[in-house]
């Protein structure tokens, strides 16, 4: 056991160990976004730099395993993706323990509260709690956002290694969604350490206008950020100062209860 654990470990990360095949089905997984749910094989390889050759393969493959769906021209992604995933989480123990503090959140709040987690270049999201009131944020478990443009993104990024960091500012593209999004990548990394400073960030209307969001980080027992517990709110009913003074508070017990939890 000894020595195939040290063979695992002095081969990992080796080129003779990468599968190119699987690196690139999972690049045109992720091409999916909540902005982009739904694309030709045009559009997806443009947006993974793929040949059309190449992509029709990896989705001919994804919806004969029941993972992608093709209507006409269009493809989209089918629910049993979330199983490539679920299992890896619940093991983390994570979901168990943070949806009733959540529920309890989104009760005493009136607002509606998510669990984050960074893929790639993006967050998605692992869990939801709705409150009472008759419009809640649409935001679903499973859709994916740009991190830059998300207060659980700049938490999440916060929290990266800055070699990991470094990589992640010179890749992105900083699609500007709404008039406020930040697309300067000075301007972004000035956010990102903002929230790894202060513990928390919040987001007016840079995914969407009308829509303000408050992040902090969710920590394992040795101080690991394992995801972002989020808070989002019509930006007409609270402005980010009242955020910060209402909602930030709540907020902070509910991920030290995870915390405890975990």
């Amino acid at each position: 056991m000894k020595t195939e654990l040290a063979d695992l470990d002095a081969g990992e990360g080796s080129d003779r160990d990468y599968v190119n095949s699987l690196a690139r089905g999972l690049e045109v997984i992720c091409a999916f976004t909540r902005s982009r749910p739904k694309m030709t094989l045009s559009e997806i390889a443009r947006a993974t730099g793929m040949t059309r050759a190449t992509v029709r393969r990896f989705l001919l493959t994804l919806v004969r395993e029941g993972y992608a769906e093709k209507d006409e021209k269009m493809f989209s992604l089918k629910p049993k993706i979330l199983e490539l995933g679920y299992s890896a989480l619940s093991s983390m123990g994570i979901l168990d323990v943070v949806q009733p503090i959540m529920n309890d959140l989104s009760r005493n709040l009136q607002e509606s509260a998510f669990v984050a987690v960074l893929t790639g270049d993006y967050v998605t999201y692992i869990a939801r709690a709705t409150s009472e009131r008759l419009v809640n944020v649409s935001i679903t478990v499973g859709s994916r956002t740009p991190a830059h443009a998300v207060s659980t993104g700049r938490v999440l990024l916060a929290a990266e290694p800055d070699e990991m960091l470094h990589r992640y500012l010179d890749r992105v593209s900083l699609e500007k969604l709404t008039p406020n999004t930040i697309t300067s990548k000075v301007k972004l990394r000035a956010a990102i350490d903002s929230a790894r400073i202060d513990g928390f960030s919040i987001v007016d209307q840079e995914l969407e206008i009308g829509l303000g969001s408050i992040s902090v980080p969710i920590r394992n027992g040795e101080g690991r950020v394992l995801a972002a517990l989020n808070v989002c709110c019509p930006s007409a009913r609270m402005t980010t100062e009242d955020m910060q003074k209402h909602i930030l508070p709540q907020l902070m017990i509910a991920a030290q209860a995870v915390t405890r939890g975990l």
